[in-house]
């Protein structure tokens, strides 16, 4: 379930892309939220405290967990599943953070890929996990970050243990298994010439091998239009037709919809699997200023609401949501 990518173009064109694969609704809609806000990590009586120093633009699941997004210094995090994930046992002794703000506490104190790596090696807080919605598992998910720079980072908990990888180089994550054998997996499909062979299931290791071509092989440009475009076409290419399951792989869902975020100009795009259009939000001109109103773009049952081009206006003051939690 899912893929997320990065586009690295030449005068600092930056583009980063994810496909949110999942067999129901997530009731997905999109927040704006101001500098300045007072969070709290909803893990119990020590949970971790802090302000929001970067205003952000947010897609959620469920209107209880940031799943998604881009903060106002041109950061992005993505959460996508990982089964093997293994989180620390908590027992409140510790800071503790719900694994539904863990996206929006970096979004909220990071300006870079490089400060968010060095804050989560300081191991401020553990991360607590909780149940899906409506389902008999715990959310198990791992995190990619990147940034206008186009440096990258990807963080799993494996065995009760952080892992963080971090270079420029790793332009792709997708699901099981590790993100290290992703990586073995990978080197075995680079010695094969990917206009004459690539492995075409919805299997992650074959989307990873997919991504991880084709974001190469694209031209690579400063045109804004074409860069954006090369983008799309490559995550489309890694998307999940609607409708499809594989009964042996449960962990293989359909595509609801894709984000992509232009990190140079500043926006924010989405795009829903059930809509024939795809839509923006203009990042640098949404008002993200301390003091200023939360605001929600409502997206509709199975993000069917249909919006197009700039849709930066279209958002509407809102209470924000309150994290999934202890």
């Amino acid at each position: 379930m899912c893929t997320r990518l990065v586009y690295l173009g030449p005068n600092d064109t930056v583009i980063t892309a994810r496909s949110m694969d999942w067999k129901l609704d997530l009731g997905t809609n999109l927040w704006a939220f101001p500098r300045g806000m007072e969070r709290e990590g909803c893990a119990g009586p020590n949970s971790i405290t802090w302000t929001s120093l970067y205003g952000s633009v947010v897609a959620s699941a469920y209107d209880m967990c940031t799943t998604d997004g881009v903060n106002d210094a041109g950061l992005s995090a993505n959460l996508l599943w990982l089964v093997e994930s293994e989180y620390p046992a908590y027992d409140g002794s510790t800071p503790g953070l719900s694994i539904a703000a863990w996206a929006q506490y970096v979004l909220d104190r990071c300006a870079s890929v490089a400060e968010a790596v060095e804050l989560l090696a300081a191991e401020p807080f553990t991360v607590v996990t909780a149940a899906v919605p409506g389902e008999d598992r715990l959310a198990t998910l791992h995190m990619s970050l990147s940034d206008a720079r186009g440096d990258s980072a990807i963080i799993e908990y494996i065995g009760g243990r952080q892992t963080i990888h971090h270079s420029r180089e790793y332009q792709v994550m997708t699901n099981s298994p590790i993100f290290d054998k992703q990586l073995a997996v990978n080197e075995y499909w680079k010695q094969i010439n990917g206009t004459v062979m690539l492995p075409g299931t919805n299997r992650a290791a074959d989307r990873f091998a997919r991504a991880s071509f084709y974001v190469d092989a694209v031209p690579k440009t400063d045109d804004p239009r074409a860069a954006l475009a090369a983008t799309f076409s490559v995550i489309r290419n890694v998307s999940v037709p609607l409708g499809i399951s594989t009964p042996d792989e449960p962990n293989i869902s359909s595509t609801r919809w894709r984000t992509v975020v232009d990190h140079k100009r500043g926006l924010y795009f989405f795009e829903s699997a059930m809509t024939p259009n795809t839509f923006w939000v203009d990042v640098s001109s949404i008002d993200l200023s301390e003091g200023s109103t939360v605001r929600k773009l409502e997206l509709g049952p199975d993000e069917s609401t249909v919006y197009s081009g700039d849709s930066t206006d279209q958002f509407k003051p809102a209470e924000p949501f309150t994290f999934a939690g202890l």
